[in-house]
């Protein structure tokens, strides 16, 4: 398991492996406050984090512990490999090949193998320049991350994205459904389809036809609500999204527009 299933010039000896560890946490260094930012991982760490490793700083001479946490975590993220090929074929409905792609480009913007929902963020937006993208990749980032660690992994990156580009029309409505229910308690309420709703308008900006504004979009959750509510209890079920988009010609084409071969 591991890079060799993805990289034909993979080399498993130990001395490699020492050079390619050393130089992955030459790269991801953290530096101390006040220098220049670094790599991706540094700005990746929250406040929170940062006051809690230095926090127990002991501030004797040589290493601290502060430095040695720092340490710690630099290597438990660089050793992080991915699942094997033949498992994921199993699980997703990539080939090897396309899987050997989609990895090369992952490690490529993500060279630790996780990606961080501020690096996440960086990544959207540079295909949504137009508008603010940020509240919708975060709401699209907690759908991709199932075991809710705060990172994704590449894994659930390829999961995510092949029930998306080759799923069902059902596994494809199961996911829209995840990413309405915020709170994950099986239900849609009004305030969090206006949520999704109010974070694709900005992530359109400009582009958005007519121009939206806060009143647009309410209006918009409102028809879209009373339509999808069935029952009237003020709340959109599983069973309710599923019956409405299936019986909606327009949501059913905007589906198909996932489909790709990579």
């Amino acid at each position: 398991m591991g890079d060799s299933d993805y990289d034909d010039d993979y080399d498993d000896g130990e001395e490699f492996q020492k050079k390619k560890v050393g130089q992955a946490i030459k790269k991801l260094k953290i530096r101390k406050p006040g220098k220049a930012p670094g790599s991706r991982l540094q700005r990746s760490l929250s406040a929170k984090s940062r006051k809690r490793l230095h926090s127990s700083d002991s501030g004797g001479g040589g290493k601290s512990k502060t430095d040695h946490e720092f340490d710690d975590l630099e290597m438990q993220v660089v050793r992080y490999k991915p699942e094997g090929l033949d498992t994921l074929c199993r699980n997703t409905k990539f080939s090897r090949k396309e899987l050997q792609i989609m990895y090369r480009g992952f490690k490529q913007e993500c060279p630790t193998g996780i990606v961080n929902e501020e690096t996440f963020k960086e990544i959207y937006a540079q295909f949504f320049p137009q508008g603010d993208s940020s509240a919708y990749a975060h709401y699209v980032f907690n759908t991709f991350d199932h075991d809710r660690n705060g990172t994704i992994s590449f894994e659930e990156f390829v999961m995510g994205l092949s029930v998306l580009s080759r799923g069902t029309l059902q596994e494809r409505l199961q996911w829209a459904f995840s990413l309405y229910d915020i709170n994950g308690d099986g239900i849609i309420t009004k305030e969090e389809m206006n949520d999704i709703v109010s974070a694709i308008y900005e992530m359109m900006g400009r582009f958005s036809e007519p121009t939206v504004d806060e009143t647009t979009a309410r209006d918009h959750v409102d028809r879209v609500f009373q339509k999808m509510d069935l029952n009237k209890d003020g709340v959109i079920s599983l069973e309710e999204f599923m019956d409405t988009c299936r019986r909606d010609e327009n949501i059913t084409k905007g589906m198909a527009i996932f489909d790709t071969v990579l």
